[in-house]
């Protein structure tokens, strides 16, 4: 086996060179079978995971203009919404009538929802739904609402949390590291600001998720940039439950390009458990690589199938729409050789489905 792999088996934290060198010259099943290893470590019953929750995107109107999304639509556009918090709370009356427990909402950087938008949609779904977890609104979002509003982005998680935030998602990360930013998202907040705002969110008590976008314009060495800072920060805070990689998707999009291959997905995955020694949870993307891979990528680094996201509609403008129900997860994991668990936001179990 690779020297660099059995070093990290062996309990050795990986240095940026050491991953980059395991993304370029690291061969695929052995890659795959470390961070299988490393992934039994941290969860050594025969078990892998899934939630069931709904995206509810509350606005696609956005003033950044990322060139890598399909989905937004600039203001003004006759396509521009703005849900309703009737709305809302009717899509998620549907979401824990067929069993939710997360409700995920992000939408564009709309210029005209302050915060009181934001703190009455929350009351309102938590007051409805008191169970249900709201892991909601990503760091740009957080951002974008603290400048509308003339307030810092700690002073804003701090009112989201007391209106009945839960936690944060990832998204908005894309790839940490200006260069890229610039080219691809340029009216989104910069990294630092990214990484910030998840800071001060584990420093009011919230934990959050951290995600990686890649297959576009960035390097291997911004990949392997990007998961240093999410390690480096996770060092700090403790702040991640999980790390979710996936793959950009490139139709109906200003950028264009390709989509990354089954191949550069599971490289990135591996890789991404070989390095996120203080992360404990990593999720599959079936959303963007379909059902068959995200069964292997159980088995190559990834404890977690992700969500039956009852509704998605980002990825799905670009053109991209694999749908799975609570059903499908399950026997894919089964299929790979576990016990299905359905979990909450924190990765608490809630019920077992063993394999027959």
């Amino acid at each position: 086996m690779n020297g660099l792999l059995l070093n990290a088996l062996n309990g050795e934290r990986l240095t940026q060179e050491a991953a980059i060198s395991l993304f370029h010259g690291a061969q695929l099943p052995e890659l795959g079978c470390a961070a299988d290893e490393v992934c039994n470590r941290f969860h050594p019953e025969p078990i892998r995971t899934y939630v069931i929750d709904r995206n509810i995107n509350y606005t696609n109107i956005c003033v950044s203009g990322c060139r890598f999304c399909a989905f937004y639509r600039r203001p003004g556009s006759p396509e521009g919404y703005v849900l309703s918090i009737d709305a809302v709370l009717e899509k998620v009356r549907e979401a824990v009538g067929v069993g939710a427990t997360q409700i995920l909402m992000q939408g564009g950087l709309n210029r005209d929802l302050g915060i009181d938008y934001y703190e009455s949609l929350l009351s309102s779904v938590k007051s409805a739904f008191p169970s249900v977890r709201i892991h909601s609104f990503s760091a740009p979002e957080i951002v974008h609402i603290a400048k509308v509003c003339g307030l810092t982005t700690s002073r804003t998680l701090a009112r989201l949390k007391d209106a009945g935030l839960d936690s944060l998602p990832g998204g908005g990360a894309e790839i940490l590291a200006e260069r890229v930013r610039r080219e691809i998202s340029p009216g989104k907040c910069t990294a630092a600001e990214w990484l910030r705002v998840m800071e001060e969110a584990a420093a009011c008590g919230l934990r959050a998720t951290a995600t990686m976008m890649f297959g576009h314009v960035e390097t291997i060495e911004d990949r392997v940039a990007h998961l240093r800072a999410v390690r480096d920060l996770q060092d700090g805070t403790g702040v991640f439950t999980a790390f979710i990689p996936w793959s950009y998707q490139p139709g109906n999009t200003e950028l264009g390009g390709r989509t990354a291959g089954g191949h550069d997905y599971l490289r990135t995955l591996a890789v991404s458990r070989l390095f996120l020694d203080n992360i404990a949870n990593l999720q599959a993307s079936w959303v963007t690589q379909g059902d068959r891979m995200a069964q292997v990528a159980l088995r190559f680094g990834a404890n977690d199938i992700g969500s039956t996201m009852i509704e998605e509609n980002v990825v799905a403008a670009a053109g991209v729409s694999f749908r799975l129900c609570e059903a499908d997860l399950i026997r894919l994991i089964h299929a790979s050789g576990f016990d299905a668990v359905q979990r909450d936001t924190l990765y608490v179990e809630i019920k077992r489905v063993e394999r027959e």
